[in-house]
């Protein structure tokens, strides 16, 4: 952990306002290894829906003597990506997140409404009408689903490859940060080459 808070470009959403922070009620290892699942949840499903993933970190500092603060990040290149993909990578943060304190005996109500991720559905409502794809907040627009539906999709694929998500998180609570090169390697799953810019 830095004493040194990240740069502030780093800690806003898509649009560019500050991400929304929460306190979790667990010590500082066990929240470091969440935000670990979160974003590896994240960097598998992307590799899995063939999208380039850049890197896939793990950010934390301490923003007074004594405290701390993390969050994550997950670079990805989502170009020629299913639009539905995509939403159900975006959703993946905070089902892994959550899945990990089921997992490891950590989870409570307010615990795991401290996992959510609305700045993930956001992007993924905001990308999905830029490609003329409708997603509902809270129920299925003509044509399109609702962000529940997408949690669905994403729940099977998060459970169908929780050994990965495992893998790469632990390996970036060590790490920090991992290449979407190194999540490859360590899952076997493909990092298609770039096609466009991080997202």
């Amino acid at each position: 952990m830095t004493t040194t808070a990240p740069a502030p470009e780093r800690l806003l959403d898509h649009t560019g306002k500050p991400r929304p922070m929460f306190a979790m009620p667990l010590d500082y290892e066990q929240a470091r290894l969440g935000l670990a699942f979160h974003e590896a949840g994240h960097a598998v499903l992307a590799l899995a829906y063939g999208m380039h993933v850049f890197t896939s970190e793990v950010i934390a500092w301490e923003p007074q003597p004594g405290g701390w603060a993390v969050t994550g990040n997950t670079a990805r290149d989502p170009n020629g990506a299913v639009p539905w993909h995509f939403a159900a990578m975006c959703a993946a943060g905070e089902l892994a997140h959550v899945n990990y304190l089921m997992v490891y005996g950590l989870w409570t109500p307010g615990r795991a409404a401290a996992c959510a991720a609305d700045h993930d559905r956001e992007q993924a409502i905001d990308v999905l009408a830029d490609h003329g794809v409708a997603l509902g907040r809270d129920r299925a627009p003509e044509g399109g689903k609702s962000w529940g539906m997408v949690r669905g999709m994403a729940r099977r694929k998060v459970g169908f490859l929780w050994r990965e998500i495992r893998t790469v998180a632990h390996a970036m609570n060590e790490a920090t940060v991992l290449t979407g090169d190194e999540i490859a390697a360590m899952t076997g799953l493909a990092n298609r080459p770039v096609t466009g810019g991080a997202a």
